[in-house]
This record gives structure tokens, C-alpha cells and sequence, in this order.
């Protein structure tokens, strides 16, 4: 983080700061795009839809433990390079519904990582990307709390992964090629869960709203540091802050630290205020909340739909972790008022079947 050019302009008396990416940094200024924005479109019908819900031919060659009641499960005794197309579907079910899945040990190539998670649809480009279907993610060991005093992008906040797009991704999937034996753990919280945990006032107002979604901030740290790199232009979105989800039919809080910067209804002020509660919303989400220790061959997927995530920051030494991400295009976000939350779902099906426990079971697929 040495090149930012906030460390340029320090302040003699406090030794801190005096600007935040200023207009005159000719590396931000003088940057032009090579690559024209995406343009919305629609993505092939997602693979979940084609699965059996009750997932038989994944769950019998595989064995699911779930780690916490909201959110993430492990997949054991299987080989994501193994599945057939039907085992594929299914396990897109699966992260539907439990937001992220596991695996250790997988004997995944960055092709083979490519050409199974085709299966899933177009594979997206990250805006500062070179390789045109992965993405390297390498973590931080920089203090992030610090950092917000030399640029304004919450680098490792919580996020949707490039949720700012018109074509938000879908599925990501990362796999861990490097990884210090401590540290740099990955946190997924389930936006199922964050938006049952809201009020039934602050429900219907987060439904009428629509969260800014931005790339600028990002665009800018991005060449603040490196000098070059987002091939495409700056992207301000504004997504359903509830978004229904196409395959569960599910409510899903729909804001994030990483990217959203405020509610396009609201008057500035009221904005930063409930951006200040959204955000301690997600931060005291902990029974929602699952966090992952990586080791070197573990995968997770997971839904950027239902759940946000960010890398936990550690002291370990630079270049000893390295993963590669590969993500689809999804569905431009929408809001359907029929739909449901997760706990309503739950309470009118046990409701429907007389309070049989199988009715609770069946929540999911529902």
C-alpha cells in the first residue's frame, strides 16, 4: 500500500494524510478504459433450476455437514472434477440454499476450475483482470482500519462480488493454490438471515429502496496503486436493496459495505444514516455468519445473491496466499413483493403441515 498516493501528502504537524485520491493524481486522472461496460443482457437459465431438490446424486457420493444453522456446509468424501452434470446442478442447489459450500483436498487445475464452473453459465470478467476467465486473490496483510485514512475504498469489507455490475455474478468459486498456516480465513454472511433479522418496519422500508452501487471507489484505489488496471469505466448501479432470489423464491437483504455507498430515495443525510445502520447490521450479524480456515486445495462456492463475504486480514507475510476465483454472470436483481423470507417460509410451512417436523425439513426446497 506504499504507492498510494495519500502517503505523497502528509500533513508536518499530525503526520498524517491532508488528501484522499485528489482530482491532480494523474494515475487516476489520465487512465482510459480499454474496454467498453458490459451491457445488461440475460444469462442462460441458472443450473439450479434443473436439479432435484431433494439432491440425490450429489448427497450419495457425498457427505453434508452443516456448520451452522444460517449459513455454509461441507461437502466431504467427493471430487468437484468428478460430478456429472446432474451432480453439478444439484450442488447449485445446495449453495442456494445454504449460501456457501466447501470442499477440502480437491485435486481441481485452474482449466479444469474453468471448465466446470462453465457449466454454471458465462464466465465473468473482473474489471481488473488480465486473464480473461480467473481472477488471482491474494488477501492483505495491511491494517484495513488504517488504510480508510489513506483511501476511501473499504478494501476488505463485506461484498458481493462485483455487485456494482448490471449483470451482477451469480456463482463464484474459489480455490486456494497458497495459504500461510494461519490467517487469511474468508467470512460469508447469509443475506437471507440479514434480512430476517430486521424489523418488520425497517423490512418494508429496505423493500422500497434502492442501494447505489459503485465501482468508483475501487476503480480509484486500484490505480492509485498499481498504476493501470480497471479495463473497464467506473459503474454506478441502483439494485432492489431486498432482492428476491430466482431459484429459492427468497427475500435477500441486497446492500454491502464494499460497494454500496447510499439509497438512491433518500435525501443525503437520511442516506448516510441508515448506510451507517446497514453497516453495523452486517457487522453484528454473527449468528448468521460462517468463517472458513483455508488450506492449500480447499474450494468454496458460494451464491452472491444470498451472501457477502470478506477476507479476514493477517500479519502473514506477503505471497504466501493465493487463490483462484472464477465467477458467472447472474440475473440483473429484482424485487418481487410475493416473495418470502426465509423464518416466514419456515413458520407457514410448519403452519401448512400441523407442526410436523418434516415440514421444517422442507423449508429449503420449498
Amino acid at each position: 500500500m506504499a504507492t498510494l498516493e495519500a502517503f505523497k501528502h502528509i500533513d508536518p504537524d499530525s503526520g498524517r494524510p491532508t488528501v484522499l485520491h485528489p482530482n491532480f493524481n494523474p494515475k487516476i486522472k489520465d487512465w482510459h478504459p480499454p474496454d467498453p461496460p458490459h451491457k445488461e443482457f440475460d444469462p442462460p437459465k441458472d443450473r439450479a433450476h434443473f436439479a432435484d431438490p431433494l439432491k440425490p446424486n450429489l448427497l450419495s457420493v457425498a457427505k453434508q455437514i452443516d456448520l451452522t444453522e444460517s449459513i455454509g456446509s461441507v461437502l466431504e468424501g467427493v471430487q468437484l472434477s468428478q460430478l456429472t452434470p446432474s451432480q453439478l446442478d444439484e450442488l447449485a442447489l445446495l449453495v442456494n440454499e445454504r449460501g456457501v459450500v466447501f470442499f477440502r483436498d480437491q485435486d481441481l487445475t485452474t482449466a479444469k476450475q474453468e471448465e466446470l464452473f462453465g457449466h454454471y453459465g458465462i464466465l465473468d470478467v473482473h474489471p481488473a483482470q488480465k486473464e480473461t476467465k480467473h481472477l488471482v486473490i491474494r488477501g492483505s496483510s495491511t491494517d484495513h482500519r488504517d488504510l480508510l485514512n489513506h483511501t476511501p475504498w473499504p478494501s476488505a469489507g463485506w461484498h458481493a462480488d462485483t455487485s456494482f455490475e448490471l449483470n451482477p455474478p451469480s456463482y463464484s468459486m474459489l480455490r486456494m493454490e497458497e495459504h500461510p498456516p494461519v490467517g487469511g480465513d474468508t467470512a460469508w454472511v447469509s443475506q437471507y438471515g440479514l434480512y430476517d433479522a430486521l424489523s418488520p418496519v425497517y423490512k418494508r422500508l429496505f423493500e422500497g429502496l434502492h442501494a447505489v452501487h459503485t465501482s468508483r471507489l475501487q476503480y480509484d484505489t486500484i490505480l492509485d496503486l498499481w498504476g493501470n488496471g480497471p479495463r473497464r469505466a467506473p459503474r454506478d448501479s441502483h439494485h432492489p436493496s431486498v432482492r428476491t432470489h430466482p431459484v429459492t423464491g427468497l427475500k435477500a437483504w441486497n446492500v454491502n459495505e464494499g460497494f454500496v455507498t447510499g439509497f438512491a430515495e433518500l435525501k443525503k443525510l437520511e442516506s448516510d444514516k441508515l448506510l451507517d445502520f446497514a453497516l453495523h447490521h452486517i457487522h453484528s450479524a454473527d449468528d448468521h455468519l460462517v468463517r472458513w480456515k483455508w488450506e492449500v486445495g480447499s474450494v468454496a462456492m458460494w451464491d452472491n445473491r444470498c451472501t457477502i463475504h470478506r477476507v479476514i486480514p493477517g500479519k502473514y507475510a506477503p505471497g504466501t496466499r493465493r487463490g483462484i476465483r472464477t465467477t458467472v454472470f447472474g440475473e440483473k436483481p429484482y424485487y418481487d413483493p410475493a416473495s418470502e423470507g426465509r423464518e416466514d417460509r419456515a413458520e407457514r410451512l410448519e403452519k401448512e403441515s400441523g407442526g410436523d417436523i418434516k415440514g421444517k425439513e422442507d423449508v429449503k426446497s420449498a
